[in-house]
């Protein structure tokens, strides 16, 4: 992997989709068992690593409003660090294109591209698998990222099934709202009693999204974005939000409906992949 990843090379972080989330059921560390696949995009973040003469990571250029200490890409070097004992630095600059908030796991992409491109730069040749625990110790999406692969998704999002899935045009609108997490999940109305699915019943009917109706319920500007999508196609809301997106087998028809988008919404079209561009 060394030579694939130079130092000063841009490096991907792509996006993510949630094709259904379905919530089994609250545990006992406060999380929640759920369900989900996880549809990788060929769209997202762009990383450059910079080696430095000294231990020390920075990241000089990042997501505006975000302390350097809590990016997840100075975390996630800070991790490798402390795993492989490495006394190696580097500068990360980060190139935000997916936004902030919408559900999209553009933090947790960052972070697993730094733990890959660190690992081969650093020569460290750790497992694929140390990388995905320290990943997921930084956030329950990171793991798929890290595997490369658009999976099926257990637990808490971490025991993975690799899934080839039809590689389709994607249109992802962001109305402008940020949605949290944490919020979501702690909302009383939130189904947490979904019957377990097989993948095969995934591919036969599908599946919802258990945190649509308390997404509705506080923010609704995600609602009006469902409706204007739906126009075109069926939108789904993916993870918690804020983001919405609807499939189509065109890329011109999916270019054409990001030209209609309405103002004061983001969107963008692209190509739902099964193999992470990182690693392809």
């Amino acid at each position: 992997m060394t030579a694939r990843f130079g130092w000063g090379r841009p490096l991907p972080a792509p996006a993510k989709l949630n094709l259904f989330l379905h919530i089994l059921g609250r545990r006992a560390d406060g999380y929640h068992d759920l369900q989900t696949v996880f549809q990788l995009l060929d769209y997202g973040d762009e990383l450059v690593f910079r080696p430095r003469d000294d231990d020390a990571i920075r990241r000089p250029v990042g997501p505006p409003g975000v302390d350097p200490e809590d990016d997840l890409v100075v975390r996630a070097a800070r991790a490798l660090q402390r795993e492989s004992g490495c006394r190696r630095g580097a500068e990360i600059e980060v190139t935000k294109r997916l936004p902030m908030g919408g559900g999209l796991g553009g933090g947790s992409s960052d972070a697993a591209t730094t733990l890959l491109a660190l690992d081969a730069l650093w020569e460290l040749d750790l497992p694929r698998a140390t990388l995905a625990r320290l990943g997921a110790e930084l956030g329950a999406d990171v793991p798929v990222f890290v595997a490369g692969h658009s999976a099926w998704g257990e637990g808490r999002g971490g025991r993975l099934t690799p899934l080839d899935l039809p590689e389709r045009v994607y249109v992802v609108v962001k109305p402008p709202c940020d949605v949290p997490t944490a919020e979501i999940f702690r909302a009383p109305e939130l189904t947490r009693n979904s019957p377990p699915m097989t993948i095969s019943g995934f591919l036969s009917s599908g599946g919802g999204n258990d945190c649509l109706r308390a997404v509705l319920n506080r923010y609704p500007a995600v609602g009006e974005a469902l409706r204007w999508l739906g126009l075109h196609g069926e939108a789904r809301l993916t993870g918690t939000g804020a983001c919405v997106y609807a499939a189509f087998d065109d890329w011109n028809e999916a270019e054409a409906v990001v030209a209609a988008v309405p103002a004061g919404y983001e969107a963008f079209a692209a190509r739902g992949v099964n193999r992470s561009p990182l690693l392809a």
